[in-house]
């Protein structure tokens, strides 16, 4: 495994270095193993493109979106103050995530808290870096490839964030399909709301289910998602529908990182 080392914000705070952007991991990014890839690879990017960021370390938490979804709103604004704090203390004024959820939680919630930040989407900071010649890739890794993009409800309808992510992956491949349901009509993977964290309620179908079955309708060789927690339902889906050997999950930070 490639060695890269990774500034963090309280050493870097020490020596009197203010990072221009904070990398928020997040819980999936940090615990999931399969999750840790795409956080390995953002930080493979963010040190070839010479960006100047730095993580929090063992000092970053639940950013508080699973818990608020699930009804705890008390435990959710104890866990927002309190990283308002930490970060404000940091003086930091630009956060970069690549799970929407964290995402959309520190750009549209933690302003009622007080918060005053600038938060970035890592495909929105990808596209920025090739826009201004500091991320170049190779458009041959996926050129074979036939690839889907499956949409993550709290980066597109929430956030109304659709071209970014398909902009970036025409860059890796001339092959790109769309699913029926796209877009503003996207649907969900089943793990927002909380609901990864529960049991399935009575129905007829799995909503990973469904939504995997709408991708193997595409005939793509790869789902690209932009996502940890769609990354998780959907490599579900693929298991439960034993596509393993036919079908692969990447996140398009890990396509990029390839590509490099």
């Amino acid at each position: 495994m490639e060695y890269i080392e990774v500034p963090v914000m309280s050493e870097c705070f020490a020596k009197g270095n203010k990072p221009e952007y904070l990398f928020w991991v997040g819980c999936l990014g940090s615990f999931d193993d399969r999750a840790k890839k795409i956080s390995r690879a953002f930080c493979k990017i963010l040190s070839a493109c010479k960006v100047d960021y730095a993580v929090l370390g063992k000092e970053e938490t639940c950013c508080g979106d699973p818990v608020r979804r699930a009804g705890n709103e008390m435990l959710y604004q104890m866990q927002a103050l309190t990283i308002i704090e930490m970060l404000t203390m940091y003086e930091v004024k630009k956060i970069v995530t690549f799970c929407p959820h964290c995402f959309n939680t520190f750009k549209n919630e933690y302003t009622d808290l007080g918060a005053d930040f600038e938060v970035i989407h890592s495909t929105v900071l990808l596209e920025s870096l090739i826009d201004q010649g500091k991320l170049k890739i190779n458009p041959d890794v996926f050129k074979e490839n036939k690839i889907t993009y499956h949409d993550a409800c709290y980066l597109g309808r929430a956030n109304d964030i659709y071209d970014t992510p398909r902009n970036l992956i025409d860059k890796l491949s001339g092959n790109r399909i769309e699913m029926n349901r796209c877009k503003s009509f996207a649907f969900c993977c089943g793990a927002g709301g909380a609901q990864m964290f529960k049991e399935a309620e009575q129905g007829n179908k799995e909503v990973f289910i469904e939504r995997i079955e709408e991708a193997i309708e595409t005939k793509a060789d790869i789902i690209a998602t932009a996502c940890p927690y769609c990354m998780v339902m959907l490599t579900d889906g693929i298991k439960y529908k034993n596509k393993e050997e036919e079908i692969l999950n990447y996140d398009i930070i890990e396509m990029i990182a390839k590509g490099l």
